[in-house]
């Protein structure tokens, strides 16, 4: 309610009459009984029409008299050549490029990567409301590792140097018309309050161009914020259309997007035909190659223990039978009692439920509800679970990876048919021809099984089962070898005299993988190693096993399993290390294993 507030302020100041003062500079003087002709100028072939509608409708918009038009020809004249260039310069009057055509001021500054984030929190001070908030919180949180990142892209840039940017970051989202249907607030239109202070925008409801050049290089927004800026531009959207980088949820085709093609061809929706390049739709999952793949960001906790330089060992987290459910609301777990019973017949399940003041949320008994938990919290509810569910909606979230990335199994609907525009009331009308096979596309295609698992909900046995197998990646009851990770993910690494192996893996930018032991506990490792030895000893408990003495070139095998470890060092042995690669921040994952 704050953010709607906020935004029909900004809104009420975007659409008031600005009434022009005969001082204003971008008023042109014409006189009083000046008498003026519509040319007919092969150069301008829509002078004439232009004028005519705007002898029927300068009154529509404050922006006209704004800019100095009265009604008459003349000043209708003079600002169609002065401001839109469709009508030829007036004889004796100054004539040059457009104002927003005009080249702006250049930076001169050289680019730099900064290792603060002061100037940005200087930003938030002026933001309110629970969004503001949310954005803040997560800065803070990640801020360590962004400053880590800048501190490494610093050391690794090479010596040329660029200018820097002006980049403007608009999510209109979050801005006015929030909370309306995005069909409604285009076809509103008109410029918000606060846009007409940052681009320069003329008072009114955008029917005119803007007053100076756009002051930035590059805008990024999202389809809200591009509704707004046209509103805003008027004329001079087309000629900045290319400094646009579109951050776009579902992607944007080719066929939505030229205007032309999609009217005629069955592809128009409200969501499309801007004419942008397809490239400048910058999406989070890559759905097409015809749009920029910007990615997404995941969250951990405790990244800076886990990531610490000293030798001490960082003790292993516990994982509960548990398992924690993806949905927020209570609509989301409407229908869904069945399957939500199934898998808490084998987890103990976990809800975080948003429950208004005096009311409890509309739940299965069976089901442990925490509220709408801070994300701080939500992270660690992750970080002790073992399988994190999913109910079909909300579609193609971050919350899986950041579950993954804590080491949860992300089990979720198959959807047969598959979503689309045509069955799905929420694909309706976006610029994609998607068939959506699950709630997470991207999960289920590029990551798949042991870490992401795709049922058919309304089938109880599928679902059972496939608990049940997940359980199973993690069966102690077994006495033969782990399966899993694969040997093609093992890198043998021969670490130093006293350096553990946790150690040696971290250094080179890998994990310390112990299912892996088995491999490399075998006289062939260290021959591959490049070692002699003079003698093998599996004789004696060791957990410093597998290991190489150079004293006497001594080479010790593990002869206990329960002993294998990642921890752990000597002076006088060099481990032999069983280690894996993983994506960056997400050491679950791993890239030789998919």
């Amino acid at each position: 309610m704050e953010l709607q507030r906020m935004a029909q302020k900004l809104d009420s100041l975007g659409h008031q009459s600005h009434t022009p003062r005969p001082q204003d500079d971008h008023r042109p003087q014409t006189g009083l009984h000046e008498v003026c002709e519509v040319p007919e100028d092969p150069v301008y072939p829509h002078c004439a029409e232009k004028v005519e509608f705007l002898q029927a409708r300068w009154d529509s918009d404050p922006c006209y008299a704004f800019y100095g038009v009265d009604g008459t020809t003349c000043s209708i004249m003079t600002y169609l050549s002065e401001r839109e260039d469709f009508c030829p310069p007036r004889p004796g009057r100054n004539h040059s490029a457009l104002p927003w055509h005009q080249q702006p001021r250049t930076h001169k500054e050289e680019a730099e990567i900064r290792t603060t984030l002061r100037p940005l929190y200087e930003v938030f001070g002026g933001i309110q409301g629970p969004a503001g908030r949310f954005i803040r919180s997560r800065v803070e949180r990640l801020s360590a590792c962004w400053i880590k990142a800048g501190h490494r892209i610093r050391e690794n840039t090479t010596k040329t140097t660029s200018l820097q940017k002006r980049v403007l970051l608009y999510p209109g989202v979050l801005s006015g018309g929030a909370g309306q249907r995005f069909g409604a607030m285009v076809d509103r239109g008109g410029p918000l309050g606060e846009l007409v202070h940052v681009i320069g925008a003329a008072p009114g409801k955008g029917s005119c161009p803007i007053q100076r050049p756009l002051p930035f290089d590059l805008i990024y927004t999202d389809y809200h914020g591009l509704a707004h800026l046209q509103g805003a531009m008027g004329l001079a959207f087309q000629h900045y259309q290319c400094c646009f980088r579109i951050l776009d949820s579902f992607g944007t085709e080719p066929a939505f997007n030229l205007g032309t093609y999609a009217r005629s061809h069955g592809y128009n929706t409200l969501w499309g035909s801007w004419h942008l390049q397809p490239l400048q739709y910058m999406t989070m999952f890559p759905h097409t190659p015809d749009n920029s793949f910007l990615g997404f960001v995941s969250e951990e906790v405790m990244v800076e223990q886990e990531e610490r330089e000293e030798e001490v060992e960082p003790g292993p987290y516990r994982k509960d039978n548990t398992a924690v459910v993806y949905g927020k609301q209570d609509y989301m777990w409407q229908g869904k009692e069945r399957y939500l019973e199934v898998i808490s017949q084998e987890l103990e399940t976990h809800g975080t439920v948003y429950q208004p003041p005096g009311h409890s949320a509309q739940l299965p008994s069976n089901i442990i509800n925490h509220g709408l938990l801070a994300q701080d919290q939500f992270l660690q509810l992750l970080r002790r679970a073992k399988v994190f569910v999913g109910l079909g909606f909300p579609y193609e979230g971050p919350a899986p990876l950041e579950a993954i990335a804590l080491g949860c199994v992300f089990l979720q609907p198959r959807f047969q048919p598959p979503r689309s525009s045509e069955n799905s009331d929420f694909y309706k009308g976006k610029p994609t021809t998607r068939q959506v096979s699950s709630q997470h596309p991207y999960a289920e295609e590029f990551i798949g099984k042991p870490y992401v698992w795709t049922v058919d909900m309304t089938n109880t046995t599928d679902v059972q089962e496939t608990v049940r197998a997940i359980l199973r990646t993690e069966d102690f009851c077994s006495v033969s070898f782990p399966t899993w990770p694969p040997e093609s993910a093992l890198r043998i690494h021969l670490g130093p005299l006293g350096q553990s192996c946790a150690s040696v893996c971290r250094r080179a930018s890998l994990v310390c993988e112990p299912a892996l032991f088995h491999h490399l506990n075998n006289p062939a490792a260290f021959t591959r190693l490049g070692l002699s030895c003079s003698s093998t000893d599996q004789e004696v408990d060791n957990h410093l096993f597998p290991a190489y003495s150079p004293w006497g070139r001594r080479c010790g095998l593990q002869r206990e399993r329960l002993l294998f470890s990642c921890a752990g060092s000597d002076p006088a042995h060099r481990r032999l290390c069983p280690c894996r690669a993983h994506r960056a921040g997400q050491v679950a994952l791993c890239p030789d294993c998919l």
